[in-house]
């Protein structure tokens, strides 16, 4: 049988990705990999709880077919979320999403054809190249500093590429690096927004998790002309098995989400909305995200204290003042997956660098996750890191 497919699936078998995450749930391995929350945090008694409620109480309404928009209740819940952000709207500017990633697989769909400009930060998240590469996109990496994207750079990529369709940015805590774009250039951000009428995505799944600094406005906030989309997640401050995002813009944009979300999958699941509107009504979430924040800096500053003492002189990380993130870049290795097969030989799992980058990848760097990594297991698992990272080093050496 020969299969006809379209130009979006991949024509390669090889999911490296896929693979890396694989390798990583391995129970012999110590992955430092994946993007998951601490499970023993998940309020399960809670959620059980609300579950039941729902059940009694709305029971064939939880169970029908529903709005493509989203539940009343939730996005009622998801303003409150918002004002936190700085975000004071209604829900006529809100669609509940099926997890963020359906939020950047219908932007993708909506904004870019086959030849569309979207340009990214530079590493960025990986799995947003791979939904925007599948609809065509041609990506224009734009350059980081520890305050987030560079405003120069994107200024010149936006001259340079005048027909971009999308700007894709994670501005808090960001994913893979952990850094924290700037209150100076996020108005810049918006402003060039603007000026050249290009969208921006703006996601932000880690924002609540913040353990130093000030918090800082969504980009949204600072938008007056409706050229930022916002999105949001449940999966990082209550559980990512729901599946529960949403997507914030001008209402002309909103039905049009909505009727793009018809055609993927009708609704988000009707019951899991119910129920977490209820757990949301029956709980104080902020005491929930305090919980995890003080799990996650714990981790976080184990895991730093150990970099900073095994790791080799020369290799520098990121600092995250909140999320799930540390980025790592090792000097004279020209290979990131080398420092990949040398860690698995010790049992210990990361993320490369190259699948984070849209076009030129950066060697020598690989994403280390804490929040899902037992405290009392992460100084072993650095060090045996340290000990493959010592490897490649002396490999590139000779």
């Amino acid at each position: 049988m020969t299969y006809k497919f379209s130009k979006r699936v991949p024509q390669s078998d090889t999911d490296a990705v896929g693979d890396i995450l694989k390798v990583a749930g391995d129970p012999k391995v110590m992955s430092f990999a994946g993007g998951l929350p601490a499970p023993e945090l998940f309020p399960v008694e809670q959620v059980k709880k609300a579950a039941d409620k729902v059940l009694d109480e709305k029971g064939q309404s939880a169970l029908q077919y529903g709005s493509s928009q989203g539940v009343p209740e939730l996005r009622d819940v998801i303003l409150k979320r918002l004002k936190v952000e700085g975000i004071d709207t209604d829900t006529d500017h809100v669609m509940v999403a099926t997890g963020s990633q359906q939020s950047i697989d219908l932007t993708g769909k909506m904004f870019i054809d086959e030849g569309s400009t979207v340009i990214v930060e530079d590493p960025t998240y990986l799995t947003a190249i791979d939904v925007f590469r599948s609809y065509g996109a041609r990506f224009v990496g734009v350059d980081m500093d520890e305050d987030g994207m560079r405003m120069d750079s994107l200024e010149e990529a936006l001259k340079a590429n005048p027909d971009t369709r999308l700007i894709y940015t994670v501005p808090t805590f960001q994913n893979p690096t952990g850094r924290t774009m700037t209150l100076a250039r996020r108005k810049k951000l918006v402003e060039l927004a603007e000026k050249y009428d290009v969208m921006i995505l703006e996601d932000n799944p880690y924002g609540a998790i913040r353990w130093e600094g000030e918090n800082l406005p969504a980009l949204k906030s600072l938008d007056k002309s409706n050229h930022v989309i916002y999105m949001g997640t449940m999966s990082k401050i209550f559980a990512p098995g729901l599946r529960l995002g949403w997507v914030v813009a001008d209402p002309k944009l909103i039905k049009k989400y909505t009727m793009m979300k018809q055609s993927a999958d009708l609704h988000t699941d009707s019951f899991a909305q119910y129920v977490a509107a209820e757990y949301f009504a029956e709980n104080d979430i902020n005491e929930h995200i305090a919980a995890i924040t003080a799990l996650y800096h714990k981790r976080e500053q184990i895991m730093v204290n150990a970099v900073d003492k095994y790791f080799p002189e020369g290799v520098t990380h990121s600092n995250p003042e909140g999320g799930m993130f540390l980025w790592v870049m090792v000097p004279g290795v020209e290979d990131s997956q080398k420092l990949f097969d040398a860690a698995l030989k010790r049992n210990v799992a990361i993320v490369p660098g190259d699948p984070f980058f849209g076009n030129q990848t950066i060697p020598g760097t690989f994403r280390m996750n804490y929040s899902n990594t037992p405290e009392d297991k992460i100084e072993d698992g650095v060090k045996r890191l340290a000990e493959a990272i010592e490897e490649v080093m002396a490999d590139g050496e000779k």
